[in-house]
């Protein structure tokens, strides 16, 4: 219950933040305008300039400061922006710029003025500068929804398309499914993903929440140094989703995709991989198909934007089991069901709502075999892996000529169900033949693994303007609920050793593909292991991150703009162990942006970055741990070796986690049942067991310095240059407390002679302990 009053509390006052004050991070965008004297170089003071958006019926006039700046904050990131010079002024008007805004982010325009002209005489106006960032040091770079709608991109997959961006490589994790992209060489699974500069974040590994698709991305941004302190909870880069919306005009599409494999598709030596980051062969093949809209409800008021897509992939996997009559094919299927839909409303000419709802629901099959051969799980022991999200966000800003401010109220949810057993419960059954290979696994996948994740954001922003200098100051909370229920397989995995006459009786029953445990459980045959999970349980505990920066852009001069913040993160996973929180994770960042001409700058920055902790390193420690007397007393003892802390907490590092028995039988019918067992939790072991570090934990950061040049060539060519360094500190590691010391074999023994003694053994007992006699290798 005190679990559900905390959510409902913070739940209450963010709705309630929201309601007071109207808040808008997530859509939230904003304009810096440079008027630059075409003639002379200097900045052109008191200058009125438009700025207009005629898609969502938009427009504020305003007039340049004395350094020829004009900034306006709070905007939407809806339809296209226009800058243009005023009618009757010292310049001519035709001088005007087009531009589209990134969530998030303050974009850059410079208009080359051109005084007006006498008489007869005409004067063709220079072209804007939109292409170089003449705010700070940020080292990003982006792919919009053209530029992605060009590239020839694997399956509609925005992330696969990023590795064309500078300081972004491909990367592959320890699991099929962990992030494709590695930022600055970093661990994938440390980057931070946005969406409209809100979390879409799965938090119990890292990686994305909702898979953002081709059909609802305006402009898709990877952050890779130097970055403002509004963004955080990372020591590596961060890749954030601008979303499309809605305008006065409707428009959208319709696609059908179809990969139909072979004959069309060219034969490779190399296996690929699918969207969801598994192998596929010659076989696959995969349909798409969706739609997108998007239009006025109330023209210049209120807009909508829609869009769904699905895929189908599907994969041919040989099941490979020639000692039980099956060398055959099955077929798995992988679905995508992608719905985005975004509402954008007017208030007041200063007020913009808006509201975004994300659902995906993924679902990965896995129906035995594999590629090629050479694996024997059968169907029965298949699964499908689940990666069902929701993202609600409910949004607002405000755009004043002095004062802006943004926030945003956001829930999300995660449920990931790695092995959901086709067959549903029951045990699995490891057959192994005569001599001990394995040659059929039937049955459950062997394992538990259903997380969920429920996470409510919400964020605060407030921005003032005071003569040259900008000051923002900003708030960001996420808590995250998390429960898993994991462990092993509570009606048991069984390894039987089948002799040659069950093999040929399992071969000949014409089971074929649909051969099941109970087929091979019913010929009664002995047992090499048999294992039960004792405590299949959901266990959890929660993530709060707190951040507050603020940040002051400070004009120096017309040319020079140098930015100064810190912000503060905090996460409640480094109290767990009983030591304290790691409350001192201070970040400054500096940064300056120096334009030489209107067509260039130079940037420098540096600051510190802290990330956040996986909560798969609690988890872990969680569920493979224990309060035995005897693991407690363990423990003592590697305190008294000054292993661990004397002070230490031994509570606070220990819990009861699952807890897997492996009772001794001959047969399976000697086997006791999942609910005998339940009586022999004296007689489990546990190879590996975790506690929660004593020490707490601490916050893994980098320290990131970079050096930027940027020329915009022509409207379409921007040039540019980075120098970055970034070296991460604290990251995480599993330290074993009580690992065995060094082991050197004695090569001096490994001769011919010794290793044809070695072969001559009858069994791997005689190998083994013959091994260890000469010094070649050491049991545990």
């Amino acid at each position: 219950m005190r679990l559900f009053l905390s959510r409902q509390t913070l739940a209450a006052t963010a709705l309630a933040l929201a309601a007071v004050s109207s808040p808008a991070y997530a859509q939230q965008a904003g304009i810096q305008i440079a008027l630059v004297d075409a003639d002379t170089g200097e900045p052109a003071a008191n200058v009125e300039v438009k700025v207009e958006n005629a898609q969502i019926g938009f427009s504020r006039a305003l007039r340049s400061d004395e350094r020829g700046f004009v900034r306006l904050e709070g905007l939407t990131t809806a339809g296209t922006w226009q800058v243009s010079v005023a009618q009757g002024g010292q310049y001519q008007s035709d001088q005007q710029a087009s531009v589209n805004l990134r969530a998030n982010f303050t974009s850059s325009v410079t208009l080359r003025l051109i005084p007006s002209g006498t008489g007869g005489i005409v004067v063709t106006g220079r072209p804007a500068v939109t292409g170089i960032n003449t705010v700070n040091a940020e080292v990003s770079a982006s792919l919009d929804a053209r530029e992605l709608a060009a590239l020839p991109i694997e399956g509609r997959d925005v992330i696969g398309a990023l590795i064309r961006l500078p300081n972004v490589v491909p990367s592959t994790g320890f699991f099929p499914e962990a992030p494709s992209i590695s930022i600055n060489g970093s661990n994938g699974l440390d980057t931070n993903y946005l969406l409209d500069g809100l979390d879409n974040n799965e938090n119990f590994l890292g990686g994305i929440k909702f898979p953002v698709p081709l059909g609802f991305t305006r402009e898709v941004t990877v952050l890779a140094n130097s970055y403002s302190v509004e963004y955080g909870r990372t020591a590596n880069g961060v890749v954030n989703y601008t979303s499309p919306s809605g305008s006065n005009e409707y428009h959208g599409e319709v696609y059908a995709l179809v990969r139909p494999g072979q004959p069309l598709d060219s034969n490779s030596p190399f296996p690929r991989r699918d969207l969801s980051g598994n192998a596929v062969g010659e076989s696959f093949e995969r349909y798409q198909a969706g739609a997108s809209l998007g239009g006025p409800i109330v023209r210049d008021k209120t807009f909508f934007y829609a869009n769904f897509e699905y895929t189908r992939d599907r994969n041919l996997q040989v099941v490979d089991a020639p000692a039980l009559g099956v060398v055959d094919t099955v077929t798995g299927n992988n679905e995508f069901y992608l719905g985005s839909v975004r509402l954008d409303h007017r208030l007041t000419d200063d007020w913009t709502l808006g509201l975004r709802a994300n659902i995906g629901r993924v679902t990965i099959e896995r129906p035995g075999g594999a590629l090629g051969g050479g694996n024997a799980s059968f169907p029965s022991a298949g699964s499908d892996q689940d990666r069902f999200s929701t993202l609600v966000a409910a949004t607002a800003s405000y755009a004043g000529d002095e004062w802006s401010y943004d926030g945003a109220v956001q829930y999300s949810r995660f449920r990931w169900d790695y092995g959901e057993p086709v067959a549903g419960p029951g045990p699995q059954v490891t057959v192994r033949d005569p001599s001990g290979l394995t040659v059929g696994v039937v049955g459950h996948p062997g394992f538990v693994f259903d997380d969920l994740e429920e996470s409510l954001q919400t964020t605060h922003r407030l921005q003032r303007k005071l003569g040259s200098h900008k000051l923002t100051v900003g708030a960001d909370v996420i808590r995250s609920d998390f429960e898993l229920l994991g462990g092993g397989n509570p009606d048991g995995n069984f390894t039987v050793d089948l002799t040659a006459q069950q093999l040929a009786t399992l071969a000949g029953s014409g089971a074929g593909l649909g051969l099941t445990a109970q087929d091979v459980l019913a010929l009664n045959p002995a047992v090499a292991n048999y294992s039960v999970e004792l405590r299949p349980q959901s266990f959890g505990t929660a993530q709060t991150q707190l951040a507050f920066y603020l940040e002051d852009e400070w004009q120096l001069s017309s040319q020079l703009t140098a930015t100064l913040g810190v912000r503060w993160d905090y996460d409640s996973l480094t109290a767990k162990g009983g030591k304290g929180g790691d409350y001192d994770n201070f970040a400054p960042r500096f940064s300056l942006n120096y334009r030489p001409d209107a067509r260039s700058s130079l940037r420098f920055g540096a600051g510190l970055f802290y990330g956040k902790m996986s909560y798969a390193v609690i988890s872990d420690a969680l569920q493979r741990n224990t309060t035995s007397p005897g693991f407690l007393a363990q423990l003592g003892q590697l305190q008294s070796l000054g292993i661990i802390r004397a002070d230490a907490d031994l509570a606070a590092a220990t819990f009861d986690g699952n807890l897997t028995v492996s009772p001794a039988c001959a047969t399976v019918a000697e086997c006791p049942s999942p609910d005998e067992v339940q009586n022999l939790r004296d007689t489990a072991t546990i190879n590996e067991a975790r506690i929660l570090n004593p020490d707490g934990y601490d916050s893994p950061y980098s320290v990131q310095l970079s050096g930027s040049y940027q020329y915009q060539a022509t409207d379409t060519i921007t040039l540019s240059a980075d120098l970055i360094y970034s070296r991460s500190h604290n990251l995480v590691r599993l330290r074993d407390l009580n690992a065995p010391a060094a082991f050197a074999p004695n090569l001096a023994n490994l001769t011919a002679a010794n290793i044809a003694l070695l072969q001559g053994q009858p069994d791997n007992a005689a190998r083994l302990a013959l091994a260890q006699s000469l010094g070649l290798v050491r049991s545990q």
